[in-house]
């Protein structure tokens, strides 16, 4: 399949990379990156998109996905697909599905779960949005860059789990957090705190396989001095994302709301900025209650 690849960051690198080295011609452009072995190089956008069957984006926001998609849809043939795996505001995918279908050309929101070594490793989880025929025409494809594709319904369904997910991630390491700098002014040895917490009802996903204490659980970020795995940077921005959809949809989402302010300050105000998001545990530690 000849893919066009529009994005090779951190992200888009190693999913255009693993899409070569299955076999299928891939060109890729980047403003500033150069593409990774296995990838062509295209001089603009409109030449990595124009003899492609499939188009992936892999965009920093809404915004560069809305001007890109307007560069390379008059360049797409009818009846190819535009597959955009950024995470950005849920109507920003629908607007760029509605562009897309105005053409004749298929469109899906498939933002991705696993981060760098997920897309390294080819393990992703994409949550897609879109019509049943487009998604099964990609599916091979997110077999490639991923373990798992969803399914979530139509156009903008897959950012709308995405950022749903992440704000129950953000609230969540919030969470987990606190109670270990709790548990530390209470004396209770954080070895035991996660040796309780791991098999009991506080269960979760950043205690058991991210845990935030160094040298607790699995190895985490917090063993490499918190250098990012997902960036502080990047939780508040899908935290964001989160409100500004829930203000759209009318939701009272009030932990979600809390946890996206706790990060401004902690990415805006204090030490946050570059590190990773489980680095909230250090911030606690060093605060009182007043």
């Amino acid at each position: 399949m000849h893919i066009g690849f529009i994005g090779l960051g951190n992200m888009g690198a190693p999913m255009a990379a693993n899409l070569a080295a299955a076999g299928h011609e891939v060109t890729g452009f980047d403003v500033v990156a150069a593409p990774p072995e296995g990838v062509s190089r295209a001089a603009t956008a409109t030449e990595a998109a124009a003899s492609a069957e499939i188009v992936i984006t892999m965009l920093p926001n809404g915004a560069i996905l809305r001007q890109v998609a307007e560069e390379i849809l008059p360049a797409m043939a009818e009846g190819t697909i535009l597959v955009d795996c950024s995470t950005v505001e849920v109507q920003a995918a629908r607007d760029v599905a509605a562009m897309a279908e105005a053409r004749g050309i298929g469109f899906l929101d498939a933002p991705v779960s696993g981060g760098v070594g997920g897309a390294a490793a080819g393990t992703l989880t994409f949550m897609v949005g879109g019509t049943d025929a487009a998604f099964e025409r990609v599916k091979t494809l997110f077999d490639i860059m991923g373990q798992k594709a969803v399914h979530c319904g139509p156009a903008g369904n897959g950012q709308a789990a995405k950022i749903c997910n992440n704000m129950i991630l953000g609230v969540t390491m919030i969470a987990t957090c606190e109670a270990f700098a709790l548990a530390d002014k209470l004396g209770l040895s954080r070895q035991a705190m996660f040796d309780v917490v791991s098999t009991s009802s506080g269960y979760s996903w950043t205690m058991n396989a991210y845990c935030p204490a160094p040298g607790i659980g699995p190895k985490s970020p917090a063993d490499n001095d918190y250098k990012p795995g997902f960036a502080a940077d990047l939780m508040l921005k899908d935290l964001r994302l989160s409100q500004a959809a829930a203000e759209a949809a009318d939701a009272d989402t009030p932990m979600g709301q809390a946890a996206m302010k706790l990060y401004e300050t902690f990415v805006e105000a204090e030490d946050g900025k570059g590190r990773d998001f489980s680095a909230m545990l250090p911030r606690f530690e060093k605060r009182g209650r007043g």
